[in-house]
């Protein structure tokens, strides 16, 4: 089954936690500290694989968790470290965050590789806290959490060759008669519902992939017909054939379909207007088809390479494919990008914490404060009291009492909730 479009959840693994040991060795009296610290959680990877075709393996599974980091260990042994998780997608995937509609990646390449959820650092062990003023901690730290965040998932197919043109002109046919694809083929409009690959290959070694747009219809860059679910895939081929029902089968006038259809692609994205075209004046074994062939010729013969073909009996469509492998040949392949996939780096400090008043409670967000309590052991007293100047390092505490927070208000950092104390 064809699917270019998946919502999923990822979750890099959680870092493992630092871990509290002392020595004991023989003959090594008061040997101090000896907590190894967490590994590390592991990575959510795409990686790119132009075996695929399709979102299909997202649709049933949306849910995808990296692994999670040992637990540091005495002996000042580190916890190994999460192995990340690989995802398989087609190329030509593009990644944005769900939420906030950010471009993350745009996958072009087989083998590309993006990391789309980060695995949180490992937890320090207490051996890390020891200082001259207290040789024997008992403050460690908890691993970090990994990075979560819903994805949104589009397939924009990547082919060389786009057949484009209204339903029941004969593209499936076409592909199905240059390549190994296998359309369903009907007579009647929108047979096609999903767009169809096809490797045409021209001579040894040389071959180029065709794409079969499902039918376009007047108005479809406004979402008519099936539109917008499949002009995207028309925008990273270099090269359009525009097929024309030249027998005028289904009623409607082949000059007056390529102009309709051009306009749809232009109205859609002007670039595609300027795409090169070859015209396959399709079905050239029904009556009729000479007279319209002559006038196609004669409004557009000046502007465009016109082939006279049946996709049915195979008439000229050697002619149309070595045409197509030359011009494929002097078009240069682009490195299809997303304008706003330019990353625009901005030096603005993200502020360490915020303060909201929620029904007479103290709300503290921000991504900092946020990691320093879930990486604090909350039950370990010394944790609290190093949790506890860092809040106030990071000037937490004078900021409250501006906001107006007065002795045992409560106070809350996510599922975090203390008494304020002046």
């Amino acid at each position: 089954m064809f699917y270019d479009r998946a919502k999923i959840y990822v979750k890099g693994g959680d870092g493992g936690s630092g871990c509290v040991a002392f020595r004991r060795e023989k003959y090594v009296p008061e040997g101090g500290p000896a907590g190894g610290d967490g590994g590390r959680g592991g990575n959510i990877i795409f990686i790119g694989d132009s075996g695929l075709s399709t979102l299909v393996d997202f649709r049933y599974r949306r849910h995808y968790k990296g692994n999670r980091g040992e637990h540091g260990q005495g002996k000042n042994m580190t916890g190994r470290s999460g192995e990340d998780r690989v995802l398989r997608v087609p190329v030509g995937t593009i990644v944005y965050d769900d939420e906030t509609g950010e471009l993350l990646a745009d996958i072009v390449k087989d083998g590309q590789e993006v990391v789309v959820a980060r695995g949180g650092r490992g937890g320090r062990g207490n051996t890390r806290f020891a200082s001259a003023n207290n040789k024997a901690p008992t403050t460690y730290e908890k691993g970090e959490p990994g990075e979560e965040r819903w994805l949104r998932l589009e397939l924009k197919l990547l082919a060389d060759v786009g057949l484009v043109g209204f339903p029941n002109v004969g593209k499936s046919t076409l592909i199905s008669s240059v390549s190994a694809a296998k359309p369903k083929i009907a007579d009647y409009p929108f047979t096609t519902l999903v767009p169809n690959l096809g490797v045409v290959r021209v001579r040894e070694g040389e071959s180029f992939v065709m794409a079969d747009i499902p039918g376009l219809i007047e108005g479809a860059h406004t979402g008519a017909g099936l539109g917008h679910e499949f002009l995207r895939h028309t925008e990273r081929t270099r090269l359009i054939i525009h097929v024309l029902d030249i027998s005028s089968s289904e009623g409607r006038d082949p000059v007056e379909d390529f102009n309709i259809i051009n306009n749809e692609l232009k109205l859609y994205n002007e670039n595609l207007a300027r795409r090169p075209q070859l015209i396959a004046a399709n079905k050239m074994d029904l009556p009729n088809s000479s007279d319209n062939l002559a006038r196609l010729k004669e409004a557009l013969g000046d502007s465009y390479e016109i082939f006279p073909i049946s996709a049915v009996t195979g008439e000229g469509l050697d002619l149309l494919i070595y045409r197509t492998a030359e011009r494929l040949a002097e078009i240069p392949k682009e490195v299809f990008q997303e304008p706003e996939a330019e990353k625009i780096v901005r030096f603005e400090k993200e502020p360490r914490f915020k303060i909201t008043k929620e029904n007479g409670m103290f709300l503290v967000t921000g991504k900092e404060i946020e990691r320093h309590v879930a990486m604090t052991d909350l039950e370990n007293e010394d944790s609290v009291a190093r949790l506890q100047h860092i809040m106030y390092l990071m000037g937490l505490d004078d900021a409250l009492k501006a906001a107006g927070a007065k002795q045992d208000d409560i106070i809350k950092i996510k599922d975090f909730e203390f008494d304020y104390v002046e």
